[in-house]
């Protein structure tokens, strides 16, 4: 691995010409990106020609670097986006899109103190990291001691060192769980709302609770957790797409790169010690929590064989 300059692992980025052991992004004239790590003496080959790496070593960071063919590529070092989705994985990672949301939504900020569980392949564990900065904390759990160990790989590839402001345990989040007050916390797992209460007692009071889940099943199981619990706000579930536009002249349309649905977001927010979560004043849907519910049911939603809730009014 290359030499690192010890401020620069706080936040991976790095600057000034490329060196040995670095992994550079070269992009072709169709778009296509390239993912190499340079040695001396070494080559990328492309239906074009090879690439020498040792044309790449010492360049300045956005030059153009010719194929034996005459192909001209763009260079440049990875940023944490493209690393994350190109980097070796275990399991599946957390795409740019949502991290973004997750980072603004749980208003992540420099000196944080993060709850992160799991930590998968590790991908949002660097987003987390370069938002709370030296002074913040990252505690990541993982059940999967494999899955913890690329995600410590990963972590370390990037940054080019340990990070000094993260904790990784292996274990259940609800065995594992420190005893460190946080300010936020992450929960992308298969079943979220078995750790409510382990993250409730540490989570202080305003603190933000996001839940990452990949089904409406899963959303709809924490979102009425949430609501049972009581020491959360009303749970606020989202979903986001993305997609590319093409601008060429007068030919201005949709792309065709698209990136749907890969994930629920559901946001709330932990209330004082021994407040609970006032009635809500707005009418469930006819049947909502009928015979057919069997999930978690507030208080408010009624008796099972009511055929309509009614709420305390509101006042005047």
């Amino acid at each position: 691995m290359a030499e690192v300059d010890p401020s620069e692992t706080l936040s991976g980025v790095r600057t000034g010409p490329f060196v040995v052991g670095e992994r550079v992004s070269l992009t072709d004239p169709k778009g296509r990106r390239h993912s190499l790590l340079l040695s001396p003496g070494g080559a990328f080959h492309t239906t074009k020609g090879r690439i020498s790496h040792d044309d790449l070593i010492g360049a300045a960071e956005g030059s153009v670097v010719y194929s034996a063919g005459g192909v001209a590529y763009l260079a440049f070092r990875q940023l944490l986006e493209e690393f994350t989705v190109t980097m070796p994985r275990g399991a599946a990672v957390v795409y740019p899109k949502d991290a973004a949301h997750i980072l603004v939504q749980t208003d992540i900020f420099p000196g944080a103190r993060v709850l992160e569980a799991g930590a998968g392949s590790g991908a949002l564990t660097m987003f987390l990291l370069r938002a709370v900065g030296p002074t913040g904390r990252v505690y990541s759990y993982e059940r999967r001691a494999d899955f913890a160990a690329i995600a410590a790989r990963n972590v370390e590839t990037f940054f080019g060192a340990p990070h000094p402001s993260w904790t990784l345990r292996v274990g259940d989040l609800v065995d594992a769980i420190g005893p460190e007050p946080i300010d936020r916390a992450v929960l992308d797992m298969l079943a979220p709302w078995e750790c409510v209460d382990a993250v409730a007692g540490v989570l202080q009071p305003g603190g933000l609770l996001c839940c990452y889940v990949a089904t409406t099943t899963q959303l709809g199981r924490t979102v009425e957790t949430l609501r049972v619990h009581g020491g959360f706000t009303e749970p606020d579930a989202r979903e986001y797409s993305a997609r590319d536009w093409h601008a060429q002249g007068l030919a201005i349309r949709p792309g065709h790169s698209t990136s749907g649905h890969t994930g629920f977001l559901i946001f709330a927010r932990r209330l004082a010690p021994g407040v609970t979560t006032p009635a809500r004043r707005r009418r469930p849907a006819p049947g909502a929590y009928g015979s057919d519910y069997t999930g978690p049911r507030p208080t408010w939603a009624g008796p099972v064989d009511a055929d309509v809730v009614d709420p305390e009014p509101v006042s005047p």
